[in-house]
């Protein structure tokens, strides 16, 4: 008989060994299931960006749920810890509350975009889990905000798998998908996540046909053209690209779909090329371009006959932040606010909430922090208050019918419309709107 699917993987040794110490000690010491608040934020954006795109809380909320500590698990740990922690362990299931910013909103220093509820023990198990995960999404969604933002409506294909591991790959995939990137070269992120696939070939499909007589790239043109037909995108700068142009349009025909540059001065070329390929009647054939793309070249780029973008080495490292960093901090205990007071590492203390003011036209002027037993700061005349936090996981289960990754880019192109318009500068700046915190008592 066939077996059912197989469940998936734990996720629960995806944390730091101190963590464990941790709740070894608290439960010595009674401590363990003290109430706590945990909130998730970053002290500051990367050196030169003016905001930051929340991500990857869809994923959590999926992980979180294969947090298990099964006897596979427990074998690996347990000669660091005593019986009562390693059956503490085995009985683990989150019960908590999550509340957090939906996914494609933006945030900015000090941003709680997450809040986590618990008993101290099962909140503090989860740090590395939800850092690993916020970290790595929200830096590859950030740098994919910035490149949307200045492709000027153009199409962006992600194609970076093979930079990066192979699960960030997906991760990078979905990330910048949500921040609207067109599509995917990564397939199982289009089996996970939905994300549209792209794909037409490689130089290596041209250099295989090759024969004694040499190179034939009119024969690799002719035979992707014959299996995918005339819509299909050519590559054709494996050898000349004005010849490569030629055979393109001679294989397909003018009604060719695209062709595609990956090295070279690119709008150097992609003028050449649009020229050439109007002057052989394929008026509609788009411009691809690739080959180490960033925000700032893209932006370069946007005087230039280009039609797709496509985007790998620079996306999937985030641009040259290649995590948000995120921590996650303790807030309160029992209901007292608690802080670290480390130089250059303070978190601000008690559990807090986060309102967005706008004018009227929809343009964020501020973000306001305030804690999280009162009631929201009242908008002065003339600006509306939105709130940020959302429910996300109630009891440890999470709270039906959250966001699709549909939603969410709907979500955060609604975001992204709210920004001043110099925050969408790629120059050096503050960030695109104030965090002000209200205290306690006032």
């Amino acid at each position: 008989m066939p077996s059912g699917p197989a469940p998936n993987p734990s996720t629960a040794l995806l944390t730091d060994k101190y963590e464990l110490t941790m709740i070894r000690a608290a439960l010595a010491d009674g401590t363990a299931d003290r109430p706590c608040v945990f909130e998730v934020f970053a002290r500051r954006l990367p050196a030169g960006r003016r905001y930051g795109v929340v991500a990857g809380t869809g994923r959590l909320v999926e992980r979180l749920a294969d947090f298990r500590f099964t006897d596979a698990e427990i074998d690996v740990v347990a000669d660091a810890l005593d019986q009562r922690t390693v059956d503490w362990l085995r009985n683990y299931r989150f019960t908590g509350q999550i509340d957090g910013y939906p996914e494609g909103e933006l945030y900015f220093p000090g941003s709680p975009v997450l809040s986590i509820r618990g008993g101290f023990a099962e909140c503090v198990v989860l740090e590395t889990l939800v850092l690993s995960i916020l970290n790595h999404d929200c830096a590859i969604a950030s740098a994919a905000a910035r490149m949307t933002a200045v492709a000027g409506g153009r199409p962006i294909i992600e194609m970076g798998s093979r930079r990066t591991h192979e699960e960030a790959a997906v991760a990078a995939a979905r990330a910048s998908y949500l921040t609207g990137f067109a599509s995917t070269s990564n397939v199982e992120a289009t089996r996970r996540h939905g994300v549209p696939s792209a794909g037409t070939s490689a130089h290596a499909f041209t250099l295989l046909h090759t024969g004694p007589d040499g190179p034939d790239e009119p024969a690799a043109f002719r035979s992707q053209v014959a299996t995918l037909g005339v819509g299909t995108t050519l590559l054709v700068d494996t050898y000349d690209i004005t010849q490569g142009v030629i055979n393109a349009v001679e294989a397909a025909g003018p009604e060719l779909g695209g062709v595609r540059i990956d090295s070279g001065d690119l709008g150097v070329l992609a003028r050449q090329v649009r020229a050439q390929l109007d002057g052989l009647g394929a008026r509609s054939t788009k411009i691809v371009v690739s080959g180490d793309l960033d925000e700032f070249a893209i932006a370069a780029l946007r005087a230039e006959p280009v039609d797709v973008y496509g985007v790998g080495t620079r996306l999937v490292t985030g641009s040259g932040a290649p995590t948000a960093g995120m921590v996650y901090k303790l807030v309160e205990v029992d209901g007292i606010p608690v802080a670290k007071r480390s130089a250059h590492k303070e978190s601000l203390p008690g559990a807090k909430r986060a309102v967005r003011l706008h004018r009227r036209s929809g343009t964020a002027v501020e973000e306001v922090l305030f804690p999280a037993a009162g009631p929201a700061p009242a908008p002065e005349p003339g600006l509306t208050s939105r709130e940020l936090l959302c429910p996300l996981v109630r009891d440890g289960e999470p709270v039906p019918g959250l966001p699709t990754l549909a939603a969410s880019r709907a979500h955060h192109s609604a975001a992204m419309v709210s920004l001043p318009w110099e925050g969408l500068a790629l120059s050096e700046g503050d960030p695109a709107i104030p965090v002000r915190v209200v205290p306690p008592g006032a």
